[in-house]
């Protein structure tokens, strides 16, 4: 009886210990929180303590939280902003942050949240006062015309905002989408820019093509005048080749050796045409 009383008393106190104590397994994709249930320092703030690899504890004092400390993106809803000329744009944006390491137990203590609670809540408050304070710089023209600088200026805010937390902003991109009518006069603006475009392009298409011509009949002018000029030579000098002699041979080459005859009778005398 004594050694089954033992027995049973050495079952029941390795299940207490079992019920009482447990362990977990953090790997390095994660951090680990592990606090103590209702221990509070004087400050009212939660003791916590950084714990990684396998660790054992009671469940029954104490909790582990953890955080996962790879690479988060979230997809925002798109919210509208106002600018100082008082138009509504509406902000579509991408956040991808990593939560900083070393400050992993003090996002814990301040929001006792899962990062998706905090995403939705404090992240996205951050991320629309960015906006809102951005926006409140630029009229809705120069907001159009300075997106890139715009956007760079959010972006600055938000690492300060969230990195100061202790959330690493890792990307950060928005689609920005104007009013309706202010688009309309983008739109209109854009027609009327490529249409007078096109009628510049004409013109200097047309112009070319005049400088074309005008160039071809320049050079028609001066081909002919290079003829003319040429034709007008070889006259000069064909001309200036001809001498009287030449008008001689030429008629007696010409010549039937008759001799003109007269009324008279008889053979008019020799000419000489030689002289």
């Amino acid at each position: 009886m004594k050694r089954a009383i033992t027995i049973i008393i050495s079952v029941l106190a390795v299940l207490i210990i079992c019920g009482i104590s447990c362990t977990r397994l953090i790997d390095n994709s994660e951090v680990g929180i592990k606090f103590k249930k209702f221990s509070l320092t004087e400050q009212g703030k939660l003791e916590t303590q950084p714990v990684n690899g396998l660790v054992i504890y009671n469940p029954l004092t104490t909790a582990i939280f953890t955080y996962p400390v790879y690479v988060q993106r979230v997809d925002y809803a798109p919210f509208t902003v106002t600018t100082k000329d008082a138009a509504t744009f509406s902000m579509d944006p991408a956040l991808a942050y990593m939560l900083n390491r070393d400050k992993a137990a003090d996002i814990f203590t301040k929001y006792r949240k899962p990062l998706r609670d905090i995403e939705a809540g404090y992240m996205r408050t951050c991320i629309y006062d960015a906006y809102r304070i951005t926006a409140n710089n630029y009229s809705s023209d120069e907001l159009m015309a300075s997106r890139a600088k715009f956007e760079s200026e959010v972006r600055a805010m938000l690492d300060n905002s969230l990195g100061t937390e202790g959330f690493i902003v890792q990307e950060f991109t928005s689609q920005i989408t104007p009013p309706e009518s202010l688009r309309q006069m983008i739109d209109a603006k854009n027609a009327a820019i490529q249409s007078a475009l096109r009628a510049e392009n004409q013109v200097k298409e047309a112009e070319a093509n005049a400088k074309i011509e005008i160039a071809k009949a320049e050079g028609e002018a001066r081909a002919l005048k290079i003829k003319a000029d040429g034709e007008a030579y070889y006259n000069r000098t064909v001309a200036a080749s001809i001498t009287s002699l030449l008008v001689q041979q030429d008629a007696i080459e010409k010549w039937d050796g008759k001799l003109p005859q007269y009324s008279g009778g008889g053979a008019l005398p020799f000419i000489n045409l030689g002289k």
